[in-house]
């Protein structure tokens, strides 16, 4: 019997329990339960919006977003969400999972720290979004009733959340400060890297090779 929290089923197909279990067994408990969090209340938004999406896809995006932070899928040469959205097509692709619908998933996970762009995409690219938005952000948090957010709290703790998650990113990217460029992460190893120093987007343009 599928479990259902807050409303919202949690998919039961073999490939969903399988990527359960690459999750469960590659990432730690706080990333475990943020994923599927973030499943949950992009489900929650979507219902509140009224879009359509396909839960299976939404939750791939969901429990996938974040395993570029983690030690076994991690690299050092690029941003951490294409780590992850890589890893999430190669998965799909393994499972018989079209082309179109696997770059959806990729999109969903690539595009996940990048503001807005992504909420004027395929619902399932903006219901990611919108779940990470709530769940770290609190974005939307009244979107949903404190009914829902008990219940999925409830399933799935974020005890300490705000500072383990902030420590999740920083160990996740501290290696690969210089693809913080330009997106959100910066400002997480100006915080807590010692010695980091953010590009500058009007230096680069001011030293480029160009002559003039």
């Amino acid at each position: 019997m599928s479990e259902t929290i807050a409303g919202i089923r949690i998919p039961d197909s073999t490939m969903a329990r399988e990527a359960t279990e690459l999750v469960r067994d590659a990432a730690t408990d706080l990333i475990f339960h943020h994923s599927r969090r973030v499943y949950v209340f992009g489900s929650l938004r979507g219902q509140e919006e009224g879009v359509n999406y396909d839960p299976e896809l939404l939750y791939i995006g969901a429990m996938f977003h974040d395993l570029g932070l983690t030690e076994k899928y991690r690299r050092i040469d690029q941003r951490f969400e294409i780590d992850a959205a890589d890893e999430a097509r190669r998965f799909l692709g393994e499972h018989g999972i079209g082309q179109e619908s696997a770059d959806k998933v990729w999109a969903a996970i690539a595009l996940h720290t990048t503001p807005e762009i992504p909420l004027h995409m395929e619902p399932e690219i903006a219901l990611v979004t919108r779940g990470v938005e709530l769940d770290v952000l609190g974005l939307g948090f009244d979107a949903i009733t404190q009914d829902q957010r008990e219940a999925v709290v409830n399933a799935h703790p974020r005890p300490d959340f705000k500072n383990q998650i902030l420590a999740a990113f920083t160990e996740g990217i501290k290696d690969r400060p210089e693809t913080t460029f330009g997106n959100v992460k910066a400002d997480v190893l100006e915080h807590f890297l010692p010695g980091f120093q953010r590009g500058d987007f009007v230096e680069v343009i001011q030293n480029s090779a160009w002559p003039e």
